[in-house]
């Protein structure tokens, strides 16, 4: 796959390969094309390499057997972040990261699939971010996002949209949904939007009061 250095913008989203399951090639290649930066967690970078992919950092607590010259020569030139930092995970690393820089925006691939703990954990840690950094996480099947109280975007019928809480979400109100909610509150483990559908090609609104709404755009 070919270098993703066609854009030289922090204001387009850095994008972040953690070590989940692989997405597909056509993804990962749209995502590239616009990233100016690509940061990889270090327990991905054989997996990207063996594509690759030209990557600008690399970042996590690393193992005693880490040797930072081999991927200096593979990458050249590279920037190798070492946290040791125990209680962050390393996709929360990267993103701690990208806030220091001043990058507003990141999209996040091989978040999901492999083990369930690191997907539960890497989707529900969005919530962390929502007001520092404006996080879009893909895979082949869906794409997830923490919504801002006052949300609208254009959509065709039955496109298939799930609103999951983080915790409790309280006074949520839609438009154009299949399944409508007025001034309803979700509850992860108790009560989630998962599934829904949109009525009619158009605008879809939803607003709410407190707590984190995660957006998830699926299809199968």
């Amino acid at each position: 796959m070919s270098s993703h250095h066609i854009v030289r913008d922090d204001q387009e989203p850095a994008l972040i390969i953690a070590n989940g399951a692989a997405c597909s090639q056509e993804l990962m290649g749209q995502l590239l094309e616009w990233s100016p930066l690509v940061v990889v967690l270090d327990s991905a970078i054989e997996r990207v390499i063996e594509l690759g992919i030209k990557v600008d950092v690399l970042i996590g607590d690393f193992d005693k057997d880490f040797n930072a010259d081999v991927y200096r020569e593979k990458q050249y030139p590279i920037e190798i972040v070492h946290i040791a930092d125990q209680d962050s995970t390393d996709l929360e690393k990267a993103c701690d990261y990208l806030i220091k820089r001043g990058i507003p925006a990141a999209n996040i691939i091989w978040a999901t699939g492999k083990r369930a703990d690191h997907t539960i954990t890497n989707i529900t840690n969005l919530s962390k971010y929502k007001d520092t950094l404006k996080i879009t996480m893909y895979d082949d099947y869906s794409r997830i996002y923490p919504l801002p109280k006052n949300f609208k975007k254009w959509y065709e019928k039955d496109t298939i949209i799930s609103l999951i809480p983080i915790g409790e979400v309280t006074n949520i109100t839609t438009t154009n949904l299949m399944y409508t909610l007025t001034n309803e509150s979700l509850i992860l483990g108790e009560r989630t939007g998962s599934s829904n559908a949109v009525a009619e090609d158009g605008l879809v609104t939803v607003t709410y009061d407190k707590g984190t709404l995660l957006m998830m755009e699926c299809h199968d």
